[in-house]
């Protein structure tokens, strides 16, 4: 049975069309409840004033001296940003096609949580009428940061923020933080590997963001993530793709990669120069896939039919923020030929 979940993406409030999901008045009021916009107590008139005209019309015009009149210069540059953002995706005919465009051009202009509340939108969008908790949460990692871990030769990647809170109150929000504070032994707090017996559970805490997906080739969540990935490509350019999870690339004859974050993507192109990667890169290189084009007219001549390899490695401090845009910027399709 088909699920609902991440009801903070606002996809509710969207427009869905053949073509994708279309930004509407609703979506974009949302953002004004943030507390990045919602004007504190000590707000001045105009911000206020800024903010009630908003929320009354969230298309309303504005001119440049409208935020330039912002008493607060952190609230000034905030109103910017989104004002930036609205009249972005409002450019577009749907959040797809403006995703797209904005890694075409020779500067990214929108904030990254921005970049991350469209990425999250098309996701949520990709996965309408799924069931599969494990699909789901490999979509989180489109948009939120990860933590990888290996243990006993599996590789394990945990929501980063999830694991900061916890870390920070042991799992017991406010009350925990003042008994962290007292010094007092708190009970270890574990998040849950997603398994076919508690995936049931997911849609339950779905916004809680505290399951821990398992990437070892030949298990579930790589081959969850491998069809989130393909998902990505389809929705985004069209071209079909087969991805598959790899324990290793023994390619001779390797022709095309894409790293799906900086490290593996400095890691990659060391590794097609012949160069050797020391044991901690290779062991943070955590995650390869194989990705093909079932259509070779879908792809550009010059991969021969080759197939491309994708990769995603931590950071020295085990985090992992991945880039779907690369699949979109830096895959051989045919019309880039």
């Amino acid at each position: 049975m088909a699920q609902d979940f991440w009801a903070s993406s606002g996809f509710a409030a969207l427009e869905r069309t053949p073509g994708g999901v279309v930004a509407t008045p609703a979506w974009l009021a949302r953002f004004l409840e943030r507390e990045e916009l919602a004007p504190p107590e000590d707000a001045g008139p105009r911000e206020r004033a800024l903010h009630e005209r908003l929320l009354a019309d969230p298309l309303a015009p504005l001119a440049a001296g409208d935020l330039e009149a912002i008493e607060d210069a952190d609230a000034r540059d905030n109103w910017t940003e989104f004002v930036r953002f609205r009249d972005r995706v409002r450019a577009f005919a749907t959040l797809e096609a403006c995703y797209v465009d904005l890694f075409t051009r020779e500067a990214i202009d929108l904030a990254p949580p921005f970049v991350d509340t469209l990425a999250q939108a098309i996701v949520r969008a990709m996965l309408e009428g799924s069931a599969d908790a494990f699909m789901c949460r490999a979509g989180e990692m489109f948009f939120r940061r990860q933590r990888l871990a290996t243990e006993d030769g599996r590789v394990l990647a945990a929501d980063a923020a999830t694991l900061e809170i916890f870390s920070e109150t042991g799992g017991f929000g406010t009350l925990g933080r003042l008994l962290k504070r007292q010094r007092t032994e708190m009970p270890e707090v574990k998040m849950d590997v997603l398994n076919a017996e508690n995936a049931p559970f997911y849609f339950l805490r779905d916004e809680l963001y505290s399951f821990v997906l398992d990437l070892t080739p030949g298990g579930e969540g790589a081959a969850a993530l491998a069809r989130v990935l393909e998902g990505w490509v389809l929705r985004l350019t069209g071209a079909r793709v087969a991805i598959t999870p790899l324990a290793r690339v023994d390619d001779p004859r390797w022709r095309w990669h894409v790293g799906l974050d900086v490290d593996a993507t400095a890691m990659l192109d060391a590794l097609y120069r012949g160069e050797e990667l020391s044991p901690e890169e290779l062991e943070r290189l955590a995650v390869l896939f194989r990705l093909e084009f079932p259509e070779p007219a879908e792809a550009a001549p010059a991969l021969e039919g080759r197939p491309v390899y994708l990769g995603l490695a931590c950071r020295l401090d085990r985090t992992l923020r991945m880039k779907p845009q690369n699949l979109v910027a830096n895959l051989p399709f045919a019309r880039a030929s």
